[in-house]
């Protein structure tokens, strides 16, 4: 679903669509495939519920998982989309982990497991 893209992201395709909800999502078990994926260190028992952080077109936004969400698609709460925003397949960027981890703890989220520079070996 989503390849690198460049040092910080990865692209993928997504539909994406507004919805009622309060934060950004996407389907439950896609986000913590990606959250293992993209930001597990593999050394040892990790949490998968981060928030993935997700850019479209110049907007960042921390996702979280939704049972309710499609698989494939990315909700945005209409008031950060706008009201007359449409259903449409768009190009996603999601950010890897260092990149997360620095976007998350602008938005206040305490991240430093998920940061690979506070990793002890």
């Amino acid at each position: 679903m989503f390849e690198r893209f460049s040092s910080g992201y990865y692209l993928g395709r997504l539909y994406v669509e507004p919805y009622d909800g309060t934060e950004a999502a996407i389907q439950r078990t896609e986000h913590e495939r990606l959250n293992e994926h993209v930001y597990a260190s593999g050394l040892g028992i990790e949490r998968i519920d981060y928030p993935l952080v997700m850019k479209l077109d110049s907007t960042h936004f921390p996702v979280v998982g939704d049972d309710g969400v499609p698989a494939g698609t990315l909700a945005l709460p209409r008031d950060a989309v706008g009201s007359d925003a449409v259903p449409d397949d768009r190009p996603v960027l999601l950010a890897d982990a260092t990149r997360a981890a620095e976007l998350l703890r602008y938005a206040g989220y305490d991240v430093d497991e998920l940061d690979p520079s506070q990793h002890r070996t």
